[in-house]
């Protein structure tokens, strides 16, 4: 059972970096986007 827990909790941790990581990426993204120069 402790391991379960365990596992519960190791894969929200994983989740909520990776969803962390992406909204950087994406704000990254976006801003590049808009602060490139016009061609």
């Amino acid at each position: 059972m402790k391991k379960l827990v365990l596992l519960l909790i190791a894969a929200a941790a994983g989740y909520t970096v990776w969803r962390r990581v992406s909204g950087g990426n994406a704000e990254r993204d976006l801003w590049s986007e808009v602060t490139d120069a016009l061609d």
